[in-house]
């Protein structure tokens, strides 16, 4: 495989034409997006059977494989763990993974989101030793997982898998870094120790590190006026050794245009902005009233439906911006739309699936009382 770098296209969020639809892709812009993306030298795309609902693999067959010639270009993609109900759907799935991209090989072929409940799926139904198989036909070039849980986990997949494997994908980010329940630190180290190659998703932690308060937006201006919050968040991934491919999910050309600017003039992150970053996700953490990543693993769980992340990033931006009109989004456009926050029966299905472990039906129950307490016909939410 050849690296052009370790900026990847990450799509998992392209961009819609209905905010409201994941899957009503906007392939016109996507196919611009990646002309630019190309044409700079960057060459990596990371999918998976279910981002956009199932249709993002077939926007990268549109956009980059009926467009450009096969070696010029690096496909990741992800067998769905949580459908493995038996040996035979490995193959079942990495068939119409092939066919919906178009391609007869993957240049990385994952086992995805291996956390406590899916790792057990994935032992269950042999996806290990499957893909250890498919790499010595030649059908995936390597192989690894992306993981989404702490590192006595991963410790116990790589003492068991690590010598099959050449990657793992991690949550990784300065917010994440240091965190006890994430443990990003621990878990590169675990891979380096396995000699592993790292990939690195969530840079900015599913858009929570570019959208802080004023006062942290403030203090970035001040330190460096001239770099963007993202670029910094960037920077800190990529310049770490062990990391190979930084992935970022680009629903605007001007996110494309920013990240294409930190590559192409790349810097490593100085010791003095490494403390800087270290301040601010000090403050990042006690800004953030709820650390959701929204990857939308928990809805994919949720026996009710509820689209528990837009309810979370509604939270998140009453409590960081308390004069905004949210609430009118959280009752005239959620509640009417979609499952209301208040249907959560307190199951606990969605707790095993949260990559941030958070305690959802908890966290919930705040975001009702708040809205429910916050909202006034005559306090300006009309």
């Amino acid at each position: 495989m050849t690296y052009k770098s370790k900026f990847g296209f990450g799509c998992m969020r392209l961009p819609l034409t209905d905010a409201t639809n994941p899957t009503s892709i906007d392939q016109d812009l996507f196919n611009e997006m990646v002309d630019i993306y190309m044409e700079k030298g960057f060459n990596y795309f990371d999918t998976s059977y279910a981002y956009h609902g199932g249709k993002s693999e077939s926007a990268i067959r549109k956009a980059v494989v009926e467009r450009y010639p096969r070696e010029s270009y690096l496909i990741c993609d992800k067998i769905p763990t949580w459908a493995l109900t038996q040996e035979s759907d490995n193959e079942k799935f990495v068939n119409e993974m092939l066919e919906r991209l178009g391609i007869d090989y993957f240049d990385v072929l994952f086992i995805h989101n291996i956390n406590v409940p899916w790792f057990k799926l994935a032992e269950n139904s042999n996806s290990f030793e499957y893909i250890k198989k498919i790499k010595e036909k030649g059908i995936a070039k390597q192989i690894g997982i992306s993981f989404h849980d702490n590192s006595e986990l991963l410790k116990k997949v790589l003492d068991k898998y690590g010598d099959i494997l050449d990657i793992v994908q991690l949550e990784l980010n300065y917010l994440d870094w240091e965190d006890p329940s994430i443990e990003a630190h621990k878990c590169y180290d675990l891979c380096v120790e396995h000699g592993l190659d790292v990939y690195v998703m969530e840079p900015l932690k599913g858009g929570v590190i570019v959208n802080p308060n004023d006062e942290i937006k403030n203090d970035f201006k001040e330190f460096n006026p001239d770099k963007s919050i993202a670029s910094f968040a960037i920077r800190f991934c990529a310049s770490l050794e062990h990391v190979k491919i930084v992935l970022s999910g680009m629903s605007k050309m001007e996110d494309l245009i920013d990240n294409c600017n930190t590559y192409e003039n790349f810097e490593v992150l100085s010791a003095e902005e490494s403390d800087f970053l270290e301040k601010m996700a000090l403050k990042l953490s006690e800004s953030v009233a709820v650390p959701c990543s929204e990857c939308g693993y928990c809805t994919d769980a949720c026996p009710e439906m509820i689209p528990i992340p837009e309810y979370f990033n509604l939270y998140n931006t009453s409590k960081n911006q308390p004069q905004s009109n949210i609430y009118r989004l959280y009752f005239d456009k959620l509640g009417d739309e979609k499952v209301p926050a208040d249907e959560c029966t307190y199951c606990g299905t969605c707790l095993d699936h949260c990559t941030q472990k958070i305690d959802i039906p908890e966290v919930l129950e705040k975001v009702c009382e708040h809205f429910t307490k916050g909202f006034s016909p005559y306090a300006g939410h009309p």
